[in-house]
């Protein structure tokens, strides 16, 4: 049994929960979310809590399954009430990001710019070389994240590229220079 289902999710004053059969709506200042509550979970709203329980009849069904839901509801009261954000960081002489809203233009050493349309939900952000993607679903912000780094992941050698902010890249050593006897053999 999961830890984490078992634990309520608490519920802020400036988000409101509906729970209609199988599916959960949470309503909050930046947004709505709606999820699909899986067969075998039950979902019940009281007292500002939101509490996960599994049905003992499909116990072994719905095992995996519990500690999901719970997470899932979890996001989407963070995500309408204060949001989601993801930072990555452009390294590289050259290389430029600069944003509106709904669209991200990227100048990453191509011989043209790389222009990314931000998903429904989606806002970005440039502030010194840094990009921000912001939403209020955690699954999105991660996925359109992962695009914009896959356009040009860093390289191994000199670390050039789009990284996670707080990210290590490990640096390989080059190519070693020749030894001075091996060089010049007649």
């Amino acid at each position: 049994m999961s830890r984490i289902g078992k634990i309520p999710v608490e519920v802020p004053k400036e988000a409101s929960v509906n729970i209609d059969g199988s599916s959960v709506l949470v309503k909050g200042p930046k947004g709505e979310l709606a999820f699909d509550v899986p067969s075998g979970i039950k979902v019940k709203f009281e007292e500002d809590k939101i509490i996960v329980s599994q049905d003992e009849k499909s116990k072994e069904l719905t095992s995996a399954l519990f500690g999901l839901t719970r997470a899932m509801i979890a996001n989407m009261v963070k995500g309408v009430t204060t949001g989601f954000e993801k930072k990555l960081e452009l390294s590289g002489v050259g290389f430029r990001a600069q944003a509106t809203p709904e669209e991200l233009t990227l100048s990453l050493g191509f011989s043209h710019p790389v222009k990314v349309k931000a998903p429904k939900g989606i806002t970005f952000a440039v502030k010194d070389n840094a990009i921000s993607v912001m939403g209020i679903d955690v699954a999105l912000v991660g996925n359109t994240a992962a695009q914009i780094r896959a356009i040009k992941s860093p390289e191994p050698y000199k670390g050039k590229g789009i990284k996670y902010a707080g990210e290590k890249i490990r640096i390989k050593a080059g190519k070693a220079k020749a030894t001075a006897g091996a060089a010049g053999g007649k």
